[in-house]
């Protein structure tokens, strides 16, 4: 393979699918929108009233689709980071045949992870392998607001260190 083969960034996995839904969603808003406009334009209060609050759901669709797209930007940076320091984590708990992670594997992963976070509460770093073990343990909620906080320690600045 040539080196610029190997120079091109790969789009991320689902990187696509994302961007067709997110398309099919603003299509879908177009239409609210133009619906919520044509109930304003009608003069009765009660369809200028539901036509302000269909004109106000799609500014919230599309505040909560940026702030997902941003959120998955800043992952990437995270795990791009991660690459290049070969420290992304890796998946190699063992599974059953079916594909479940075993249980007790995960909970064990887990406590090295939370330990790890307790050890060093403002490093990004060990938040986002705690985020991935909250996922390997099956616990979506924790693992996504998890994330949050190891991309909110990412985005901020330095902290001063004493000497």
């Amino acid at each position: 393979m040539s080196d610029t083969a190997h120079s091109r960034r790969r789009l991320p996995r689902g990187l696509v699918g994302a961007l067709a839904v997110t398309a099919l969603l603003a299509l879908y808003v177009w239409a609210v929108a133009g619906r919520g406009v044509v109930m304003i334009g009608t003069g009765e209060p009660v369809l200028i009233g539901i036509g302000v609050a269909v004109l106000v759901l799609p500014l919230l669709v599309l505040a909560f689709i940026a702030r997902e797209f941003w959120l998955a930007a800043r992952v990437q940076a995270m795990a791009d980071t991660l690459a290049a320091d070969g420290d992304l984590p890796a998946d190699d708990l063992p599974r059953s045949p079916g594909g479940r992670i075993d249980r007790a594997a995960a909970d064990e992963a887990f406590a090295d992870r939370r330990a790890a976070v307790e050890a060093d509460p403002g490093n990004w770093r060990v938040w986002y392998h705690l985020a991935f073990a909250y996922d390997a343990a099956g616990d979506r909620r924790r693992a996504r607001a998890t994330l949050r906080k190891a991309v909110a320690l990412y985005a901020a600045p330095p902290r001063d260190v004493q000497q």
